[in-house]
């Protein structure tokens, strides 16, 4: 018995050895050959760590294409670079609309709120920030002018109401510098300082009246909008 099966096993492995040989049947080199041209190489691209990149690649077409990306690329910056300023702009305005500045330079503070003297009727009403006469006055903040002409004891007076209803009386000035109806900027010239009015010397009378109300301390108000009188 296992002789017969040598013999039947010799027989079939001659049988494949010989149609190796037919025309139709692949030997080992044609499949190599096969196989080398599939892969481009002996060598796969992810051993050699190159990329094979077709003979049919259109150079003129891949330079068009990126100069568009590149275009593309920079229109994007540029826009976004446009937004950023305009923002900014924005940003920039509500802060100069919302800022406070000190209202003159040069000046001593000689008189605070709530101060008794023979030279006042009642308290004190405001702070004195006593200077040179013809010093530049400016706005403390932004705001519409409401009143401007003399005004008795307090001489040449401005008024200017900010956004929230909140009134900055300036008074005692030599000469107005602005008109009922002027909208003002923070630091923007109103008046100069003088001695119009119950004065015994040059300097500016500030007065901050909340809703146009009375008269209400300014020191406390101008420090919390970072204003150190």
């Amino acid at each position: 018995m296992a002789g017969a099966v040598v013999l039947i096993s010799a027989g079939f492995l001659s049988t494949v050895v010989g149609n190796a040989t037919d025309t139709d049947s692949l030997s080992a080199g044609q499949y190599q050959t096969i196989s080398e041209s599939y892969a481009g190489g002996g060598t796969p691209a992810e051993a050699s760590g190159s990329v094979d990149v077709s003979r049919d690649f259109d150079r003129a077409t891949f330079t068009k294409q990126l100069q568009t990306q590149k275009d593309q690329r920079d229109l994007a910056l540029s826009d976004l670079a446009a937004k950023v300023d305009e923002q900014s702009a924005e940003i920039e305005a509500e802060i100069k609309k919302n800022q406070w500045v000190i209202p003159v330079t040069g000046y001593s503070l000689t008189a605070r709120f709530g101060q008794a003297s023979a030279l006042w009727s009642n308290r004190h009403t405001g702070i004195d920030l006593a200077g040179p006469s013809g010093s530049t006055i400016v706005s403390v903040a932004a705001g519409t002018v409401t009143s401007a002409g003399y005004e008795g004891a307090y001489g040449n007076r401005t008024v200017v109401t900010l956004e929230d209803g909140t009134e900055i009386w300036y008074a005692h000035q030599s000469r107005l510098a602005v008109s009922v109806g002027d909208a003002v900027t923070p630091g923007q010239t109103i008046g100069y300082t003088g001695s119009t009015g119950n004065v015994t010397g040059p300097h500016l009378h500030l007065e901050v009246r909340p809703a146009g109300g009375g008269a209400v301390d300014p020191e406390p108000i101008l420090l919390e909008h970072g204003v150190t009188p």
